[in-house]
């Protein structure tokens, strides 16, 4: 099952905060399944090994049915819940989130560290930048060019994405409305065209809201 739509993050990026002397380095990225988010995190312990922690936490799944955090050594509930905690309080769905610590020298008590792992986590994900993605269904039009005309600017008028257009003998159009209005959309195809379109159903792709 795919969802309409969820929140997640559009790129792997990462930001650093300084807190009493320590290092924080969030790391957000988006990944499609658990088996990513466990290579993510390998390689940020990998690329931050002489670091003093590196905690984690991931969500994936469109039943937020994968769900990990790591302490990495923190004290226990520090650092990979309030990290996980940041990524459910946005409604973010997959995504993995590592924050990197480079101990200063001064200690910051349980309160302290909830509160640098969770702006280390918030300061990761909005580095990567929040999106929207929406399921759209493709549906590919193919008319006779006497209809093309008629067809472009009605799609402009009702604000459908459109993929892309061929001519051949014909004009064949990838529509690309939202995966929840495809079948009101064919309808009203048809009805347009009085049955003259030929349509086909392709698959279902994410793209982001408003772009």
């Amino acid at each position: 099952m795919m969802l309409d739509k969820y929140r997640t993050v559009r790129r792997q990026a990462n930001a650093e905060i300084v807190i009493k002397k320590s290092r924080f380095i969030g790391h957000a990225k988006p990944v499609e399944t658990e088996e990513e988010a466990l290579v993510f995190i390998q390689e940020i312990k990998q690329l931050h090994k002489q670091a003093t922690h590196n905690c984690s936490a991931y969500i994936v799944g469109e039943r937020d049915q994968f769900q990990k955090a790591s302490d990495d050594g923190e004290p226990s509930g520090t650092a990979g819940k309030p990290i996980l905690e940041v990524i459910k309080h946005k409604g973010l769905k997959n995504v993995a989130v590592v924050v990197t610590r480079y101990f200063g020298g001064i200690m910051l008590g349980a309160g302290g560290l909830v509160r640098a792992y969770t702006d280390g986590a918030v300061a990761g994900i909005e580095a990567a930048d929040e999106i929207v993605n929406v399921l759209h269904r493709e549906v590919i039009v193919d008319v006779d060019y006497t209809w093309y005309g008629k067809l472009e600017n009605e799609l402009h008028g009702k604000g459908t994405r459109v993929g892309g257009t061929d001519f051949t003998d014909r004009v064949t159009v990838r529509c690309l409305p939202e995966v929840h209005e495809a079948d009101a959309f064919i309808a009203w195809i048809t009805d347009m065209t009085g049955g003259q379109a030929v349509i086909t159903e392709g698959g279902n792709v994410y793209y982001i809201e408003g772009e």
